[in-house]
């Protein structure tokens, strides 16, 4: 018998390969170089009739998929387990394997017995993986798909971008403190008809099995009125829609914040309102960007650039949402700014995400680069700032 914990652990590993009885590996835990990674997923795939290992590498805002065949894919998990992930789950049928590592290096596996049925490796041409499937309730109760589960046409867009979102929604909760088992309370500000709002209390309570507190903030009172018959017909516990404004909302505790295609400085207004409430995640998908182009005073040899609207559009939004991540740098939060699915009512498809740190980082480089920008550009006010100054 096998007395080191690792030495055990693959040897099991091997054996279920063998039987064909592995449904999937997952390494959480990460602390190696590579920027944004959360997790490792490792499948077992048969690729033109071979065996294969398939790695999806889970970053904070996008999967990369490598398939090995069998031997180098082991060789690359014995690479990937101690030395950069402490935690490797191994779920299989009959049992799930925990090989766990303390921060010195000691290992420890622990084996319990499950009732999972027998498992097939998946075929490479299979159907793209949905966060949120059309069968799912929510998604017929608000017209994305027929009553027999299949998409309306016109919603194709709408349900890329829910599936899109909850993708990068899950990620970041990854990467967040909000990995322990409790409570999770959310704000979406501008929920509207609750596409997202639906979709973000589905992922959390169904597919997560989460208690999630749900609430959606909009201002139009018919659109209130619509999403929340909706939840009461699907039973939806932990889901409700209240009318309000996020520039008017008191600080509570929340875990994460919401806001897309909030207009201008309403972006600012509801990352001050997540930042105050201690906010773990926020999430934000800027629209208008108004406050700042008449303050911008740009150096003469752009002129010529700049002379076309479009482009300074352009750079007054770049400007706006550069300071608002490294505001939110500043008070302690890993941003990111990216593409995203854009909305149904804008062309916009910024997207910044924002995931509290566990520990803080020196603020006094980030406030220095955001004194330099503001006096390139003769910037006199930031809302953010001035908001964050106020509080």
């Amino acid at each position: 018998m096998l007395d080191n914990p690792t030495d055990r652990f693959f040897a099991l590993l091997a054996e279920h390969l063998a039987r064909g009885s592995l449904a999937q590996l997952v390494l959480a835990g990460y602390h190696g170089p590579e920027p944004n990674l959360v997790r490792v997923t490792v499948r077992p795939l048969l690729l033109r009739d071979a065996a294969h290992l398939s790695f999806v590498y889970s970053h904070a805002t996008r999967d990369i998929t490598h398939n090995r065949l069998l031997a180098d894919g082991l060789a690359a998990l014995r690479e990937l387990i101690g030395p950069a992930f402490r935690h490797a789950h191994l779920h299989a049928a009959g049992e799930d394997l925990e090989l766990r590592f303390t921060r010195k290096g000691k290992a420890s596996l622990h084996r319990a017995a499950n009732a999972r049925d027998a498992v097939e490796p998946q075929a490479h041409d299979r159907e793209k993986q949905r966060h949120i499937g059309l069968d799912t309730p929510f998604l017929a109760a608000l017209g994305v798909t027929t009553a027999g589960g299949e998409l309306v046409p016109a919603m194709a867009r709408k349900f890329k971008q829910i599936n899109k979102f909850v993708e990068v929604l899950d990620h970041a909760l990854q990467a967040s403190t909000l990995t322990v088992p409790a409570a999770i309370r959310v704000a979406d500000f501008g929920s509207g008809k609750g596409y997202l709002t639906f979709a973000v209390h589905h992922h959390l309570r169904h597919t997560l099995g989460r208690d999630a507190q749900v609430t959606g903030v909009e201002l139009r009172a018919d659109l209130v009125s619509l999403c929340s018959k909706a939840a009461a017909r699907l039973g939806s516990s932990g889901l409700h829609f209240e009318q309000g404004d996020v520039r008017e909302r008191p600080v509570q505790a929340l875990d994460v914040v919401i806001a897309l295609h909030a207009c201008d400085t309403a972006t600012d207004h509801a990352i001050h309102l997540g930042i105050r409430s201690g906010a773990a995640l926020i999430v934000c998908s800027p629209c208008c960007h108004k406050q700042l182009r008449p303050q911008m005073r740009s150096p003469a040899v752009m002129a010529p650039m700049l002379q076309h609207g479009i482009h300074l559009g352009q750079q007054a939004e770049m400007l706006t949402d550069s300071l608002r991540a490294l505001l939110l740098q500043a008070h302690g939060y890993e941003t990111q700014v990216f593409e995203f699915v854009s909305l149904e009512h804008t062309s916009k498809n910024k997207m910044i995400l924002a995931v509290k740190r566990a520990a803080a980082l020196p603020t006094a480089p980030v406030l220095a680069q955001i004194r330099a920008i503001k006096d390139f550009y003769a910037v006199r006010e930031h809302c953010l700032e001035t908001l964050l100054a106020a509080t």
